[in-house]
């Protein structure tokens, strides 16, 4: 699995307009919707669900990166998004510092094991500074996806 098939570059948002946690999780998964990963039916559902399980822990791991996730009924197909935010959101990260990357992973409720590959695979990647780095300048979605597919050849399996 790469990076940059998990992720679907149409719905990237290079500007998120939502200041909350909530607001952009809401935002990420109206944009997968808008650009048919998810039913638009799902987007209230769907957002519900990441959100709650965004308040059972943050999501935000530290070093200015975001990964909400959920498993759910409504998901057919995984499928995951990027938001940046030059201004930063509140994650209640456990560094405490804004979050400025987010990832946002939907997956189907009935594929925990490919959910923890596709966790696994974004961690991977989001621990190196560089990538992070060049992910919180990226002004633009052609630029992201670039940097997607650059951090699969760079690890390429």
């Amino acid at each position: 699995m790469k990076l940059s098939e998990l992720i679907h570059a149409d719905a990237i948002i290079p500007e998120l307009n939502g200041s909350s946690r909530m607001e952009v999780i809401r935002e990420l998964v109206q944009s997968l919707a808008n650009h048919g990963a998810i039913g638009q039916d799902d987007v209230d559902v769907v957002a519900k669900a990441v959100i709650s399980r965004e308040r059972q822990g943050s999501t935000g791991f530290g070093k200015g990166v975001a990964v909400p996730h959920v498993k759910h009924a409504r998901v057919t197909k995984m499928t995951a998004t990027i938001g940046r935010s030059s201004v930063g959101v509140d994650f209640t990260s456990l560094d405490r510092a804004p979050v400025y990357t987010i990832v946002l992973l939907l997956s189907p409720a009935n594929e925990p094991e490919q959910h923890l590959a596709a966790m696994e695979k974004i961690f991977r990647h989001l621990q190196r500074e560089t990538f992070r780095r060049f992910l919180r300048q990226a002004e633009s979605v052609e630029t992201i996806v670039e940097l997607l597919q650059e951090a699969d050849e760079l690890r390429d399996e």
